[in-house]
């Protein structure tokens, strides 16, 4: 399993993902869930996997070839991001019809979700979420966000902090937040977590983090929260039910 969310703000992007792997209890690795896909000055794509390790990379790989070939529509030609998440929405559809069957022999699931984030010159930064069937969405201005794989226990948190309108470091304290619940809670998720900020207009990736258990940030950021959440339970009045 894993923990990705995508936030479309004012500012630009926030983009978050894990980057444990495993299966079984005794089958742990470390595999980066988030791709970069960039001509700088004019574009840049960032795509967020979770899902079957092995679907989620033939989709980037043939994303990838499709550009060294150079032949037809690919991510760094295509005039829209909305384009960019129809491609991506037809090599899942094709990891299907190659896949699906087999892991059905297998009694295996077909799984894979993709959050597609970024900016083509001419239009504004935007965000998708690609999803088994190869269908997407775009966010809503009173849900700017998306986030795939073990969602449930790091949503609280975005519902309650996330608008279009937040500043993006907030927005960074609170992903932060969501990642330390999910990986609280949840064994599939751990660090480290690869970050990335991407300011509107700028067109390049520059900004990103590779944030690891022992990060002095995210160790104030855990303690500061932990902490903080035991103080306001402590100063709520208890009920006088009986």
């Amino acid at each position: 399993m894993t923990y990705c969310i995508g936030l479309l703000l004012d500012e630009g992007l926030v983009l978050a993902s894990d980057t444990r792997t495993n299966a079984g209890v005794d089958q742990v690795a470390i595999f980066p869930k988030m791709h970069h896909f960039e001509v700088r000055g004019e574009r840049m794509i960032t795509l967020l996997t979770a899902g079957n390790l092995a679907i989620t990379q033939l989709v980037v790989n043939r994303l990838r070839e499709a550009i060294k070939k150079d032949e037809g529509s690919h991510l760094n030609n295509v005039t829209s991001l909305f384009d960019a998440a129809s491609l991506v929405g037809d090599e899942v559809r094709f990891a299907f019809e190659r896949d699906a069957e087999h892991l059905k022999n297998h009694n295996a699931d077909f799984s894979a979700s993709i959050i597609v984030a970024g900016q083509i010159k001419g239009e504004k930064p935007r965000l998708f979420n690609v999803y088994n069937a190869g269908n997407f969405i775009e966010p809503s201005i009173e849900t700017p966000y998306f986030q795939i794989g073990e969602t449930k226990y790091g949503k609280p948190i975005i519902d309650r902090v996330i608008r279009h309108d937040t500043e993006m470091m907030d927005a960074v304290k609170c992903l932060l937040i969501s990642f330390d619940s999910t990986i609280r809670s949840n064994i599939s998720v751990a660090a480290p977590i690869d970050l990335m900020l991407y300011r509107k207009d700028t067109f390049h990736g520059d900004c990103a983090q590779r944030i690891t258990e022992n990060d002095p940030y995210y160790a104030v950021v855990r303690k500061s929260w932990s902490e903080g959440l035991k103080t306001v339970f402590h100063q709520i009045k208890n009920p006088d039910w009986c």
